[in-house]
């Protein structure tokens, strides 16, 4: 149990340091149904996190994930810099 919550606040941490970066995301929303979008960490908070993904002709959304998200591999987040992967969190 202390060894996922260390990797819950290395994944907390590493949300926050890129708060404002150009993510690309990964949600697996069950059914064997993925989505794939990319937007911009908004902010994080001591629970969630939130992203402004982009959508079809200028619309933007806020979606909103918590950190066990990515610990349980439900959401996978690729920070993106000049439309190259550079980093997984």
């Amino acid at each position: 149990m202390p060894n996922n919550f260390n990797r819950l606040m290395t994944i907390r941490q590493n949300v926050q340091d890129h708060v404002g970066s150009r993510v690309k995301l990964k949600a697996d929303k069950g059914r064997k149904k993925i989505v794939v979008n990319e937007g911009i960490i908004e902010s994080a908070y001591p629970s969630v996190f939130t992203i402004v993904v982009e959508g079809a002709y200028e619309q933007s959304r806020r979606v909103s994930y918590s950190y066990s998200d990515i610990l349980t591999s439900t959401v996978e987040l690729t920070v993106c810099e000049e439309c190259e992967q550079q980093e997984i969190i």
